[in-house]
């Protein structure tokens, strides 16, 4: 296989400067408020010179930057340049695994015969999406999927890294252990405690010492991934792609009317961007993240896919009720999201044909 991994840089802090070139030489953060509770969503470079990173407070990214300039996220712009983008791409490299609006795999090896090829389908790729957009893009190829995505991270903004057939492991193996897609802050304490740092650590430990770790299926495919291992092909048809809103408040919340008409505000604003985008959706999810930083999230999914607003709020206030049921308590942020998404128009359900037929928890 040929693979890449392509990565809009700082997406949402580049198209905030495209809308408004004032924003170019600033240290620029897209989040919350930050003197309130909001949470850095991404920032551009000048701004990650001061350390500021993704999911920061914004509060932490005001005191480590206080000139920096804070805009509120506006998702319908990025959804627009993003369908750019990826039509864009398609245009040079026709199979595309979408794995998010800024993201995503392609098969270089369907255009591609050997990777020095692959090397010029890549840069293709990134000149026509910088003609087409004036976004930049940073692209990983290798032969595996977990590798590709590692590379494309490597020389960020606008950075190309290409691996070629059996030097994988051998360009995983000075890494953090954390840079690995799949190892979780639990994972890479207990690594670290044991004295794994790196990715050429973890793939030399043997199946006793590994189990001593992390046992079962998990750590073995860890393992296997940092040796450069895996023999994932693209997912076609099933792009994990949803519509997603979710605030943090001011204030803890408690009051469940008032939860009630969040979720409803928010119901509003995911069924305008599904009618906006022609598409429908099989299920809805309601997140909730208590004061502890907690997160739990309750999904149901429908037979039939709907986009009106008000069989949302209802299906999103439900979950959000049952979730309080099991976890009762004040909550820092709420969210109410879709997904299975149809592309096309369904009419409005009624209340028969709406009834979930699944309800997940996480």
């Amino acid at each position: 296989m040929i693979l890449a991994h392509l990565d809009l840089d700082a997406f949402f802090a580049a198209v905030e400067e495209l809308e408004d070139p004032e924003l170019r030489e600033r240290p620029l953060i897209v989040g919350g408020d930050p003197h309130g509770r909001g949470v850095v969503a991404t920032a551009n470079y000048h701004a990650r010179r001061f350390g500021i990173q993704s999911a920061m407070s914004c509060a932490e990214a005001l005191r480590r930057c206080s000139h920096a300039t804070f805009v509120r996220p506006r998702h319908s712009v990025y959804r627009e340049y993003s369908r750019s983008v990826w039509s864009t791409v398609r245009g040079v490299v026709p199979t595309v695994e979408r794995t998010g609006l800024d993201e995503g795999y392609l098969d270089l090896g369907e255009v591609a015969g050997d990777f020095l090829a692959a090397r010029a389908v890549a840069e293709a790729v990134q000149t026509a999406v910088r003609a087409a957009t004036s976004l930049s893009c940073s692209i990983g190829v290798a032969p595996a999927k977990v590798v590709a995505k590692v590379a494309s991270d490597r020389r960020k903004p606008g950075g190309l890294t290409v691996v070629v057939p059996g030097s994988e492991a051998r360009f995983l193996a000075p890494l953090a252990v954390r840079k690995l897609p799949g190892v979780g802050p639990k994972a890479d304490e207990r690594l670290r405690v044991a004295g794994i740092a790196t990715c050429g650590e973890l793939a030399a430990l043997n199946d006793e010492e590994l189990r001593g770790l992390l046992p079962g299926k998990v750590g073995k495919l860890l393992r296997d991934r940092a040796r450069g291992i895996d023999t994932r092909g693209l997912e076609l048809g099933t792009e994990r792609i949803s519509i997603s809103v979710e605030e943090t408040f001011e204030r803890d919340l408690t009051d469940r009317e008032q939860l009630h008409d969040e979720l409803r505000r928010m119901a509003r604003e995911v069924a305008e961007h599904l009618r906006k985008s022609g598409k429908t959706a099989r299920t809805v999810t309601t997140k909730l993240r208590y004061t502890d930083f907690s997160i739990r999230s309750r999904s149901t999914t429908l037979r039939v896919a709907i986009d009106d607003a008000e069989t949302i709020a209802e299906l999103a206030c439900g979950l959000l009720d049952r979730a309080l049921e099991d976890r009762p308590g004040a909550l820092r942020l709420a969210g109410v999201g879709v997904s299975g998404l149809v592309a096309y128009h369904q009419l409005a359900l009624d209340a028969d044909w709406a009834a979930p037929f699944q309800d997940v928890r996480a």
